[in-house]
C-alpha cells in the first residue's frame, strides 16, 4: 500500500467560501433574468402583431375587404395558434384594419 505524503487539496472553509461566492452571483443573476424574460416576450409580442399587419394588408390586397382574426386563419394567412402573443395578449384588429395587442 502506498502512503501518500504532501497531498494538496482544498480544505473544507476553501470549499465553503466558493460556495458562497457562487451562491451571491447566482442570487444576483436570476432577478436580471426574470426582468430579462418580460421585455423578451413585450418586443415579440410587438413584432408579432406587425406580423399580422402585414397579413391584413395581404388578405385586404387579395379580398378587398377588411378581415377579422377568424377570416385570417380560415384563409390561411394565419395559423389557428396564432391568434394571440405569447405573453398571452390578445391579437385585435380594428374595423380599419389596424393591429394591436389586447389584454
Amino acid at each position: 500500500m502506498r502512503i501518500l505524503k504532501n497531498e494538496k487539496g482544498f480544505t473544507l472553509i476553501e470549499m465553503l467560501i466558493v460556495m458562497l461566492i457562487i451562491t451571491v452571483l447566482i442570487a444576483l443573476a436570476i432577478p436580471n433574468v426574470a426582468k430579462q424574460t418580460s421585455a423578451v416576450d413585450d418586443k415579440g409580442c410587438t413584432a408579432f402583431v406587425q406580423m399580422v399587419q402585414g397579413q391584413v394588408e395581404a388578405y385586404r390586397m387579395d379580398e378587398k375587404a377588411i378581415p377579422d382574426i377568424e377570416d385570417l386563419v380560415s384563409k390561411g394567412y394565419l395559423k389557428t395558434g396564432d391568434t394571440s402573443c405569447s405573453n398571452g395578449k390578445a391579437i385585435v384588429i380594428s374595423v380599419d384594419g389596424v393591429v394591436s395587442s389586447g389584454s
